[in-house]
């Protein structure tokens, strides 16, 4: 018996998914028919690919040395089926993942440029940084756009736009009244941040909590919209990408507060090392690194 692409679809399916419930869905098969074509596949190794600790399995140190094998498999052979059929598109081609900056505010104009441009137009996944590294060292997406860094030592991470963070508050609030604000004036204001391991709490808890002697309490939103929304009633201040609180400065929903100091900070492009470039993934970098973004 040959190994099958059934058998290596259905051996990619349950890495990403560690569940055979959720890998039978993708695949649109039974559970009984992929763990057969998983039996199928271990027994044509001689070995067995997941240790099973119900209800999960879990990739063995024989499951992840073949992983990024199988997806660079998998992927060769949708090369083969675009490059004679250079017209058919389909979102599982290419899994995309964004933090929630530039997922709402940078990702639409990317995927407008797919649309005009003929390109694939990407499965996408919009969270926090932490967890799209996670997902990228599971191989669960090909590609994450994010506005944190990375801590992982099996992602490689290319720089790719540039982003200024602001302190924002309402216009009536009484910060909005001075000319220069020194950081340690921001000493007991009330802060509306991100939740952890997001990018731009990150950011805040590295670059600017550093700066003022007390911090007063935290309300912690898991939206952006949610965050920018609790600025504008007042009830306190905010660390935010001007990416994301542009639109409401202009419209005089948000006042940037003349902070003394600037805080520039990087959007970057993530993918695991071990990691296949199709030719979607490549086009979809290629794009990426002549897209301008007006992150300016």
């Amino acid at each position: 018996m040959k190994i099958t692409v059934r058998q290596l679809e259905a051996f990619a399916a349950i890495a990403r998914h560690s569940n055979l419930t959720d890998a039978a869905s993708e695949l649109s098969l039974t559970k009984g028919a992929l763990s057969q074509a998983l039996q199928q596949l271990e027994q044509r190794l001689s070995t067995p690919l997941f240790d099973r600790v119900h209800p999960r399995l879990k990739l063995n140190s024989e499951g992840l040395a073949l992983q990024p094998l199988v997806e660079e498999a998998l992927s060769r052979l949708g090369d083969i089926e675009a490059h004679f059929d250079p017209e058919h598109i389909h979102a599982g081609q290419l899994r995309l993942g964004a933090s929630q900056t530039i997922g709402n505010y940078l990702l639409p104009r990317l995927i407008a440029d797919c649309s005009r441009e003929g390109r694939l137009i990407p499965d996408i996944r919009i969270t926090n940084t932490h967890n799209l590294c996670e997902l990228l060292q599971a191989f669960e997406i090909d590609l994450a756009l994010i506005e944190g860094e990375s801590h992982l030592p099996e992602l490689i991470t290319e720089e790719w736009l540039e982003d200024e963070m602001l302190v924002v508050a309402a216009p009536d609030h009484p910060l909005c009244k001075q000319d220069e604000i020194h950081a340690e004036a921001l000493a007991g204001q009330i802060w509306i941040l991100r939740e952890a391991h997001s990018g731009s709490r990150e950011q805040f808890d590295r670059q600017l909590r550093p700066l003022f002697s007390h911090c007063g309490q935290i309300v912690q939103l898991n939206t952006l919209e949610a965050v920018m929304l609790t600025v504008e009633q007042g009830v306190g201040l905010s660390f935010i990408s001007h990416l994301a609180a542009a639109d409401r400065i202009r419209e005089g929903k948000l006042r940037a507060l003349p902070i003394t100091r600037h805080f520039p900070r990087k959007l970057r492009l993530v993918w695991h090392s071990k990691k296949f470039h199709s030719a979607a993934l490549k086009s979809f970098l290629q794009m990426c690194r002549g897209f301008g973004g007006g992150a300016e």
